[in-house]
């Protein structure tokens, strides 16, 4: 029998819980209070919680190091190894010169500036943040807007609103990615299997948000009676976003859906404009009039945006056999590519680790498999559309290769901060601190899905990813589900959609906002304007969970 985990090491749940926390109150000090830096603060909660498991929770040091060591690996390839090249993918049209005609084409297409805040900050926004995320949409849309006449701060804050519906599937859907790996072994699934369930769920809560967040943007913008000028578009790109992005996420692939949905939004817009326009165009006070065809591109639309063409084309080709069963094996590109997957039992500590009453219902050997899937990783995928791409775009073998070096140099830090943020959940979850949090989270009862949203918010307003949030709070939401008899397919989708409102807030995203538009030191003001909206999303959130989790309990799909 292996080493057996203890729930209440403190003597007492309570003060248990309060110790087990340790890890993520010196991140939230150190990012919120001191300012650290987001890997230096990653670096002090990491030694926090190997010093809790050891300390408190009397874990063997070889197992507490096995963890941590797991965690680290499993952030290099399970989320690294997928955020990098979503980010790389970006940089090879920002290198080839392809991302100028793009911004060209978007800035031709209207001179009404709602219209235009409508498709750079939520349909272009959201398609950089499901290509790449990371805070890219943030600085590249508030600085195309900014660049476009729109006064620098509003732009920033368009931005970020904006910046909502479409995280929960970003970076080619890590977060729910990394949310069903995690949990996998808690809810008794395959991790492909419990990432596409975590999938379905969020791709039932989001939609509701998408369809108002354009409405929304519009407002802040430029009031409600001049939203209700515009309703027409608002209708358009919020309607398209959230039906495609339903449809994606329950039955294609979490990695296509901000992808698809963001360019439906965008096409949309475009033929409705073709067809309608608003009765007077809306432009800031003192503003000239400019002709609409003013930087019109030589090129048409479909030369500037081949690179995602290509870029959906690869991943959808990657997942065929998820979305039509019993093809010819020939042609079963998905089946082909999981053939050089690696799957393994971590040296040390896969079922080294025993689970016990009540979060398993007998003594339980807790598994720690890893699955390296080589070629079917949408990291692979994103990789190799990127040099389809390049190539496509006329770039040379080395263009490709020092931007590939640029990519690593630029990333450097959030790649290091990544793999500490994974290697601080898997020391949390194999000593018993997860576990011990999760029972103290129980007790709130009836009102939890509640509270899973703003855990949710707080985790992205601390480390600025959903995919971070989901790797430190997601088993935790998991394990509490389970202790309440709630489901837990709920409490992590709930985790993952109340996060995406905390990164209007994050001070990371603020910082990238502000630093986009030249504006250091005004993110200040940026969280006074995007706090309040920030608390009153989450809070949507967190009601449509509670709904979700009692009277409209038949929008919870099943593995």
């Amino acid at each position: 029998m292996g080493w057996v985990q203890d729930y209440q090491p403190a003597g007492g749940l309570w003060p248990s819980a309060l110790l087990a926390a340790l890890p993520i109150v010196v991140l939230l000090v150190s990012l919120g209070v001191l300012r650290r830096s987001a890997h230096l603060s990653a670096a002090l909660a990491l030694l926090t919680a190997l010093a809790v498991a050891l300390a408190l929770y009397r874990m063997p040091v070889g197992l507490a190091l096995d963890s941590a060591a797991m965690g680290v690996v499993f952030g290099v390839w399970s989320v690294a190894w997928i955020a990098f090249h979503a980010v790389y993918f970006h940089n090879v049209t920002v290198a080839t010169g392809r991302f100028d005609s793009i911004k060209t084409v978007l800035a031709g297409f209207s001179e009404d500036r709602r219209l235009q805040a409508l498709l750079i900050a939520f349909g272009f926004g959201a398609l950089l943040e499901g290509v790449a995320g990371g805070g890219s949409p943030i600085a590249i849309t508030a600085a195309m807007m900014a660049a476009l006449g729109f006064p620098p701060v509003k732009a920033v804050v368009l931005a970020l609103l904006a910046n909502t519906a479409p995280v929960a599937f970003g970076g080619l859907g890590n977060p729910l990615i990394v949310l069903g790996r995690l949990t996998a072994p808690i809810v008794h699934l395959k991790p492909d299997q419990a990432t596409d369930l975590f999938s379905s769920m969020v791709g039932r809560q989001v939609p509701w948000l998408a369809v108002i967040i354009p409405a929304f943007l519009v407002v802040v913008l430029a009031g409600w009676k001049r939203m209700l000028e515009v309703l027409p578009a608002v209708a358009t790109a919020g309607i398209t976003f959230a039906a495609l992005q339903f449809v994606v996420s329950n039955y294609v692939s979490p990695s296509l859906v901000d992808v698809v949905a963001a360019l439906g939004a965008m096409a949309s817009l475009w033929i409705l404009t073709r067809f309608w326009q608003p009765k007077t165009v809306w432009r800031f006070d003192g503003e000239e009039p400019v002709a609409a065809a003013t930087g019109a591109p030589k090129a048409g639309p479909f030369h500037a945006w081949l690179p995602y063409v290509i870029l959906i084309a690869a991943i959808f080709a990657s997942r065929i056999g998820t979305i039509f069963k019993d093809l010819p094996p020939w042609l079963d590109l998905t089946k082909l590519l999981h053939k050089a997957d690696w799957v393994f039992g971590w040296p040390g500590l896969d079922k080294a680790v025993v689970q016990h009453a009540p979060i398993t219902p007998k003594d339980t050997p807790y598994a720690a498999s890893f699955t390296v899937d080589f070629l079917f990783s949408p990291g692979t995928v994103a990789l190799a559309a990127a040099l389809i791409a390049g190539f496509a775009m006329g770039a040379k073998p080395g263009l490709l290769a020092r931007t590939y070096r640029r990519t690593v140099h630029q990333m450097r830090w959030a790649l290091a901060t990544i793999f500490m943020i994974l290697a601080i959940a898997f020391v949390m979850n194999y000593s018993g601190a997860t576990q011990t949090l999760g029972l103290a989270l129980a007790a709130t009862g009836a009102l939890f899905p509640l509270f899973s949203a703003y855990i949710g918010w707080l985790g992205v307003f601390l480390t600025g990813s959903d995919a971070s949030t989901n790797s430190i709070f997601g088993p935790m939401q998991v394990i509490s589900a389970q202790q309440l008899h709630l489901d837990p397919t709920l409490a992590g989708a709930t985790n993952t959609s109340g996060g995406v409102m905390g990164k209007m807030i994050s001070p990371q995203n603020l910082s990238i906002g502000a630093t986009a538009i030249g504006q250091s030191g005004k993110e200040g003001t940026l969280l006074r304007q995007t706090f309040l909206w920030s608390l009153v999303l989450t809070g949507v959130v967190g009601v449509l969970a509670l709904l979700q989790a009692s009277v409209l309990s038949f929008m919870i799909p099943t593995p």
